[in-house]
């Protein structure tokens, strides 16, 4: 301060022709004392007397202080009850940010609220989401911790466990605090509390052997001589933590260094000084008593400052120092822009002047609000609205020398106004942790989940404490610590480890692949079964077994039965649109052709019997031309259903994922699934009339009564279908078309095999049974 002081009272342009002095107050850490110094200053005399100054002249210009920010708090609601402008080089509390209840107060280092943004950006930033705090029971202590929770929530990082030392226990609350530092899984501990309170706590763990945790400090003790002992580093290296920002103040050591009990006001604390200094005693009355002894140094007087390191004469890392420095400049600027108003420059609000004499706190306040100052470093500064400066911030990290000494090590910044937007600097390879930690230690509640697991919260505990559970199929993740699973694209599926995605298989019932190969086969081969068939009964067309059972129905059956087997084949191979409209239309068609032949046979050997009944008169429908009737009859009612299908509902070819999502199934679409079920409803029930039919003609006196194996022909065929139909809705991807093949092939094997195999064994194997004197002599029997 006074060096400050004796720069700008020297200065020919900052106030000139204005003294500048100072009174110096000592609270004695004492909350009345304080308050009653600060009535004070504001009455001029040793003698409060509120609402009155005894004091004119000098006028108090303004309050340089509290250090504290809990005496601060208690300054500012009485100094800014007159509007006094307060500047407080050292109170960092959030709460006097708060222009409603401290209307005049200003400070020149950064509100906690700057430093608990920083440290959380600090804790983010080495990856620590899992943090302790301890704060001082105080305002700082307690606003601090909760300022850096809210930004910590903020940011989605968790607070382990909140515990305070308490300055009115005994123990200071510490053996509480170690033990949950202790059972804590948090490896790193925010510590916002003065140097005094944490070295309490640093005994208790010392005492306790814990190690292995990292801590990070507040301003407060962030630099503090009496931690960098020696005993204290196997905890405290390592550590990492925000200051203020230091600067040079150009002359301030010769200053410094000029200090002498002669020529220095305070006579008897300058000799105090010089005698701890240079570890001598001044020759005097009061050293001729108790401490004097012949082996103590005398005090000459002529020793040298210059020839003495330490910490007094010490300018390399100012920080309180300059931020008093900066106090007194600013209102150094204020006071000289109140007097430059009649010069026509600095003016107040309204635009009016005051008199320099007689100037009211709140116009200084005015000017205070509103000044610029170049300090000397360079950089401009200005308050808010909020009476704060620009937050600068040092980040410091604790490294023990080969000394054994502790040093605080600048590895980096914080600052809110930096010109390149460049807030947040750390040289991460300048830190060094503590001993077994080689890199950043970690400090985490849960490990991140890597590609292709997902963060799930665990119920009860904080965000920061999650569970991996894997993508569920279909979706991935495919960076570490994902809160969610992205979704595949509809052709797209997961990879076995749920980290990308990949194309999703083509399915369809391929002639390539066995299943289809042997269908395809199966179906050709099936298909020269009927015209062997059909070439037997041509050859032996005159034959009585041939003759007796509908020789030309015979031969359309089985050429429709031929063409059965073949219309398998669309449903094999990939799907195109000629394929997807035909194919189903095929099936149901030459089905129909081939149960309606069946039909008309059945039908046929009924009138046939009774016809031989004396006086029929039925033997008009017995002639060839009925079974053609027939025939045609329920070919047109099945055509006109399918036309109606295809130029209603026409099936198309269609890419299907609901049906097993990691592929993609290439059917086709029928188009309507009534018009489906109604075209196979329709060939069931001619087959069940058919059934019905043949089942009641099966024991008329015939020696080739083929109402029998139509019978069993169709008992095999209604079988079929009806097994098909649980088959077909149950089965997934190709096996659906699989499955309509098989019953396709196994219903026309089965009218194969009941109707037309019995009739080719009697005439190639029983050629005896197939001539005209083995039926009459059934006759006769």
């Amino acid at each position: 301060m006074r060096f400050a002081l004796d720069e700008i009272n020297k200065s020919p342009t900052l106030l000139p022709n204005v003294t500048l002095g100072f009174y110096v107050y000592d609270s004695c850490a004492h909350l009345r004392k304080e308050q009653e110094g600060t009535l004070w200053m504001l009455t001029g005399m040793n003698k409060t007397v509120p609402n009155y100054c005894c004091q004119e002249w000098p006028r108090l210009a303004a309050v340089l202080g509290h250090s504290v920010s809990t005496y601060s708090i208690l300054m500012a609601h009485v100094l800014g009850l007159y509007r006094y402008p307060q500047i407080s080089h050292y109170s960092t509390s959030s709460s006097l940010s708060d222009r409603s209840q401290f209307p005049s107060f200003f400070r020149t280092v950064p509100s906690d609220a700057f430093q608990s943004r920083g440290l959380a950006h600090l804790l983010l930033y080495f990856g620590w989401t899992w943090v302790g705090l301890v704060g001082m029971g105080s305002d700082y202590g307690q606003q601090g911790v909760y300022l850096i929770t809210q930004e910590l929530i903020k940011a989605g990082a968790c607070v382990a466990f909140t515990g305070f030392i308490l300055s009115d226990h005994d123990d200071k609350n510490v053996p509480y605090l170690t033990r949950i530092i202790k059972e804590s899984t948090a490896r790193v501990i925010v510590v916002f509390a003065p140097d005094i309170y944490v070295a309490a706590l640093l005994d208790e763990l010392l005492k306790q052997n814990l190690s292995g945790k990292t801590f990070v400090a507040s301003e407060a003790w962030s630099i503090s001589s009496m931690l960098s002992a020696e005993k204290y580093s196997p905890v405290l290296t390592g550590v990492i933590g925000f200051t203020f920002s230091s600067s040079p103040l150009p002359g301030l050591r010769g200053f410094l260094n000029k200090v002498h009990p002669s020529n220095t006001p305070g006579e008897t604390i300058t000799k105090i000084f010089w005698e701890n200094i240079f570890k001598c005693k001044f020759m005097d009355q009061g050293n001729l008593t108790g401490t004097w002894i012949n082996s103590t140094k005398l005090c000459t007087g002529k020793e040298d400052l210059e020839t003495v390191e330490s910490s007094y004469n010490d300018v390399s890392n100012l920080r309180s120092s300059y931020s008093i420095y900066t106090s007194i400049q600013i209102l150094a600027r204020s006071l000289h822009n109140l007097f430059s108003c009649w010069n026509g420059k600095e003016t107040l609000s309204d635009g009016t002047c005051v008199d320099a004499k007689y100037f009211k706190p709140w116009q200084l306040t005015h000017y205070i609000q509103n000044a610029h100052v170049k300090l000397s470093n360079g950089r401009e500064v200005s308050f808010d609205l909020n009476g704060d400066l620009p937050a600068v911030y040092d980040i410091v990290n604790w490294q023990l020398g080969v000394d054994g000494i502790m040093k605080q090590v600048k590895v980096g910044s914080y600052d809110t106004a930096a010109a390149d937007g460049n807030i947040f600097n750390v040289n991460i390879s300048a830190v060094i942790w503590a001993p077994g930690d080689h890199q950043i230690p970690s400090s985490i509640c849960s490990k991140s989940c890597l590609p292709g697991f997902r963060r799930a919260v665990i119920r009860g505990q904080p965000l920061c404490c999650f569970q991996c559970i894997p993508c569920p199929q279909g979706e991935i993740s495919n960076k570490t610590g994902s809160d969610d699973c992205t979704k595949c694209s509809w052709n797209m599926w997961s990879n076995a480890d749920k980290d990308r995605c990949i194309p999703k298989a083509i399915e369809f019932l391929s002639s390539e692949e066995p299943l289809g190969a042997t269908l395809t086969i199966t179906s050709i081969i099936s298909s020269l079964v009927p015209l062997l068939v059909l070439g037997l009964f041509y050859h032996y067309k005159s034959t009585p077994i041939v003759r007796a059972n509908n020789y030309s129905l015979s031969c359309t059956l089985l050429g429709s039965l031929s063409l059965c087997f073949l219309c398998s084949l669309p449903f094999i191979g990939c799907p195109q649109q000629l394929k997807c409209l035909l194919r189903q239309v095929a099936f149901g068609i030459v089905f129909s052709l081939c149960i309606s032949c069946i039909l008309a046979k059945t039908i046929m050997v009924v009138l046939a019997f009774m016809v031989t009944k004396p006086g029929s008169s039925l033997k008009k429908w017995t002639g060839p031309r009925v079974s053609y009737i027939i025939v045609s009859i329920c070919n047109i009612l099945q055509l006109c259903l399918c036309i109606c299908w295809l130029s209603l509902f026409p099936p198309f070819p269609e890419y299907n994922t609901d049906t097993q999502p990691e592929i993609i199934i290439f059917i086709c679409n029928e188009g309507s699934a009534i018009a489906f079920w109604c075209m196979l409803g329709y060939l069931g029930l001619l087959a069940s009339i058919s059934f019905i039919v043949a089942f009641l003609a099966r024991r008329l006196p015939d020696s080739f009564n083929e109402a029998k194996l139509i019978t069993f022909s169709m008992l095999a065929f209604l079988s079929v279908w009806v097994s098909f139909i649980p088959a077909y809705l149950s089965a997934r991807g190709m096996y659906t078309v699989a499955m309509e093949v098989f019953a396709i092939l196994s219903s026309s094997w089965a009218v194969v095999g009941c109707i037309f195999v019995p009739k080719c064994f009697i005439i190639v194997f029983r050629s005896s049974m197939n001539s005209r004197e083995h039926l009459m002599r059934r006759a006769r029997n």
